[in-house]
C-alpha cells in the first residue's frame, strides 16, 4: 500500500521571494522522504487552492494535509478542516508550531542579527482571530525564554493584541521609565535595543510590515532552514500513526 499523498498547504503570498522559500521547503520535504508525493496547495492569495487540490485527488488515494503554518488558527480550524471533511480518505496534521526546535531557530536568528541579552525582544507572529493561535505563540515565547534571558513579549501583525507597533512603543516607554512599568517582568535595560524576532515562515506582506514598526532590528523569517521540513514530516507521520487505515510512510522501520 502506498504512502498517503502529503498536501503541503501554505497560506500563500504575493512575494516572489516568499513563494520561492515555501516551494523550497516542499522540495526539502520530498528530498528527506524519497518516494513520498508532496503536492502544493494554499488557503489564500496563491493557486492551487486547497479545496481544488483535495477534490482532484485520485479516488483510490489517501492524503494528509500538512499545514505549513505556525499555529492553530482560522485557516487550520476552518479552511483546512473543511477541505479535509469534504473528501473521505483525507486527514489533517497539526501545524508546524509551537515546537522547541522553532524556538531554537529563533534563537539562532537573534544571534545572527547580533542581538545581545540586554535587548528587548518582540516575538512577532502573523496573528489570528482564533484565541488558540495566541496560546501557541505564547507557548513558543515561553520556549524562547528558556533559551535566553531577554525581556520577551509576544505581538501580532493582525487580529490579536498587542500589535507589533504597540509592543515596540510599550518597550520604548519602559526603557525611558527605567524600572517602572516593566519591572515585574524584567525591565528593559536602558542600554538595550528593541528587536523584532520574526516568527513568520517566509518573506511576504507581514514580514515587510515589521520593518515599519519602529524597532532597532528585525530578524529574518524562519525559512530557509532544514528544521521546518523535519517538523512537517513528523506532523505527517503522527497522523498516520494514529490512523491504522493509512499506510506507514516509506522508509519507516
Amino acid at each position: 500500500m502506498n504512502s498517503p499523498i502529503m498536501i503541503a498547504c501554505a497560506h500563500g503570498t504575493s512575494s516572489v521571494q516568499g513563494a520561492a522559500e515555501v516551494n523550497a521547503l516542499r522540495d526539502a520535504i520530498a528530498a528527506l522522504r524519497p518516494g513520498l508525493e508532496v503536492r502544493e496547495a494554499y488557503v489564500d492569495v496563491q493557486q492551487p487552492d486547497l479545496v481544488d487540490v483535495v477534490a482532484s485527488l485520485p479516488p483510490d488515494e489517501s492524503a494528509v494535509v500538512v499545514p505549513l503554518l505556525l499555529s492553530v488558527g482560522y485557516h487550520v480550524k476552518v479552511d483546512i478542516a473543511r477541505a479535509v471533511k469534504s473528501r473521505p480518505g483525507s486527514l489533517a496534521a497539526a501545524p508546524l508550531g509551537p515546537d522547541q526546535r522553532l524556538a531554537a531557530l529563533l534563537d539562532q536568528r537573534l544571534l545572527e542579527a547580533g542581538v545581545t541579552h540586554r535587548d528587548a525582544v518582540i516575538l512577532a507572529a502573523a496573528g489570528s482571530s482564533n484565541p488558540n493561535a495566541a496560546l501557541s505563540v505564547e507557548e513558543l515565547a515561553g520556549q524562547l525564554r528558556e533559551l535566553r534571558p531577554n525581556r520577551i513579549v509576544a505581538a501580532y501583525g493582525a487580529s490579536a493584541k498587542p500589535s507589533v507597533p504597540d509592543a515596540v512603543a510599550m518597550l520604548r516607554e519602559e526603557a525611558e521609565g527605567g524600572a517602572g512599568a516593566g519591572e515585574s517582568a524584567g525591565a528593559v535595560d536602558l542600554g538595550g535595543r528593541v528587536v523584532i524576532a520574526s516568527y513568520l515562515l517566509a518573506h511576504g506582506y507581514f514580514h515587510d510590515q515589521l520593518a515599519k514598526a519602529g524597532a532597532d532590528i528585525v530578524t529574518e523569517p524562519l525559512l530557509p532552514s532544514p528544521v521546518l521540513a523535519e517538523i512537517a514530516l513528523e506532523r505527517y507521520d503522527a497522523v498516520i500513526a494514529l490512523n491504522s487505515d493509512y499506510a506507514r510512510p516509506s522508509g519507516d522501520s
